[in-house]
């Protein structure tokens, strides 16, 4: 008797005009990849599924620009609906299977397998609020005037912010090495690499340190926890082909003076600077592009407040992002400064006519490769991915690099005796090898004080460094699978999601074609 009387006391309480939706067995925040296989999960066990999305696409990066999957070295991981995904994408192309692909080709295959599965998507659905009783979501209210009720939630969203909403534990940023005694946590060591400065640029202009540049004495010490994170981006989906190029024009605001780091750097390093865009090939005459050089894509500490920030600083953070992708190709085509055979290099792309048509060709996606990470049940260390890689509930098995992307530009004090001079240095980039490891189902799940009906298979309950091997699109499609079918378990028998017998949900997920073991007996 209490409960339903609560709940109705609850949504007697809401704001007027509020438009209600009929229930539904699973509700899914967020249309990404991950978020996409969630639903599909859900519904394959004869779940009523609704997808909600802010936006107005479904696929996250995996349509957003990432057309080069981040699946090296861990295809024998990747099974049931991902590489039902991506077998989908090579019958497109003519082929037994594709990891790589164009952003419309990806959008076009997950709306259709959503579509085969009777999932309902609603596009423009940010949250503003929740419902919660008793430890559960019960209703979901939007910033469009939609109020959403179901039995289990998913947050399929890059930045976790329903798991925020329902008062869930999480982290942002770097931890320090002591938390979870990981070698590889905190700040790093500044080491010469390929993501290096590799030329003595001086990070100084007019008295002052140029924009985005930390200074020596604002350094976390090595290993410390200093709550930054690596940058974001956007991937450029770009074409030499000219019946389908559009010419990037100059921007409205454009001001070379903005990548004046990149000019010094040119300035010192003439034609052997190469690859600030890594152009590599995909099909129809497009690329990919990355961010291959510590001048690039990147707007290093440009994303410090995302994860936390209000949705009008978000947009901010969005747009500066997109100015600079703008700006930065504009400039590597056009300023003299440019060396003229890398201008000549770079003048032949231009945007696509066909990808992003209702944004002018720029991609509907930023690149958050990290935001907030739960703190559930279960966090996922370093350890779990080096030494303790075998779990009881595995749902699924991972196995990309700890791949963390440069997190800052710094000025250091370099010394050249009888002499010393400040120069630029990038810090954070790591990658570091990893065998095969598995997603334990309890790092999807919140702490069973916390909420008993929400499961988070996109910011999982991991550290920095774990995450940095979670984090590709394969993994969170996995997870997702996962996520969407114990939903629907949770959703059938009414119970937590932290009870969903693992033997069972394991048995579905084999019979579904995930892989939970590469080597079983």
């Amino acid at each position: 008797m209490f409960r339903p009387l609560l709940l109705s006391l609850c949504v007697a309480l809401l704001p007027l005009g509020r438009a209600e939706s009929p229930p539904v067995d699973v509700i899914v925040y967020g249309g990404t990849a991950g978020g996409a296989m969630a639903a599909i999960g859900a519904a394959s066990q004869g779940a009523r599924v609704l997808l909600l999305e802010p936006g107005r696409h479904i696929g996250g990066m995996l349509s957003g620009g990432l057309g080069r999957t981040d699946m090296d070295r861990q295809e024998n991981c990747i099974g049931g609906l991902s590489l039902e995904f991506f077998r989908r994408v090579g019958r497109h192309y003519g082929q037994d299977i594709a990891w790589i692909f164009e952003p419309h080709v990806a959008e076009d295959i997950l709306k259709a397998m959503l579509k085969e599965q009777n999932v309902t998507v609603e596009y423009g659905q940010s949250i503003e609020t929740i419902i919660k009783t008793e430890g559960r979501i019960r209703s979901l209210l939007t910033t469009a005037g939609r109020i959403f009720s179901a039995k289990v939630f998913i947050d399929a969203t890059y930045e976790g912010d329903l798991l925020k909403a329902a008062g869930v534990s999480y982290r942002i940023g770097r931890e320090s090495r002591d938390l979870h005694q990981e070698p590889l946590a905190g700040r790093r060591e500044i080491l010469r690499s390929n993501h290096q400065v590799n030329f003595a640029i001086s990070p100084w202009k007019d008295g002052r340190l140029l924009p985005h540049i930390t200074a020596e004495e604002d350094l976390a010490p090595t290993g410390a926890g200093d709550g930054k994170i690596q940058g974001y981006c956007f991937r450029l989906c770009l074409t030499d082909v000219p019946e389908n190029r559009l010419p990037i024009p100059r921007p409205e605001h454009y001001n070379p003076d903005d990548y004046e780091l990149v000019r010094r750097c040119f300035e010192v390093g003439g034609e052997k600077v190469q690859n600030i865009l890594g152009i590599k090939p995909m099909p129809n005459g497009k690329t990919d592009i990355n961010a291959g050089y510590p001048f690039s894509l990147n707007l290093l500490g440009a994303n410090q407040d995302y994860p936390d920030g209000s949705p009008s600083r978000r947009k901010e953070i969005w747009q500066q992002h997109l100015d600079w992708a703008h700006g930065l190709v504009y400039y590597l085509q056009n300023d003299p400064s440019v060396p003229a055979n890398i201008r000549a290099k770079y003048a032949p792309w231009g945007l696509c006519k066909d990808e992003f048509t209702d944004t002018g060709g720029w991609p509907h996606q930023l690149y958050i490769r990290e935001a907030r990470r739960m703190t559930g049940e279960y966090v996922l260390t370093q350890h779990d991915l080096m030494t303790n890689p075998r779990k009881f509930d595995c749902i699924g098995v991972a196995g990309y690099n700890i791949d963390i992307r440069e997190v800052q530009w710094v000025s250091l004090k370099t010394f050249y005796f009888p002499k010393a001079a400040e120069e630029v240095y990038m810090e954070g980039y790591l990658s570091q090898p990893v065998e095969p490891w598995d997603i334990p189902y309890r790092a999807l799940l919140p702490r069973f004080s916390e909420c008993q009906n929400l499961l988070v298979p996109v910011c999982a309950s991991a550290s920095t460094i774990a995450f940095a091997s979670f984090r590709m699109e394969p993994q969170f499609m996995i997870a997702g699978q996962a996520a969407g079918v114990a939903a629907a378990m949770a959703s059938h028998d009414d119970t937590s999601v932290h009870l969903v017998p693992i033997a069972e949900l394991q048995k579905r997920l084999r019979a579904a074609g995930q892989i939970l073991e590469l080597n079983p007996n």
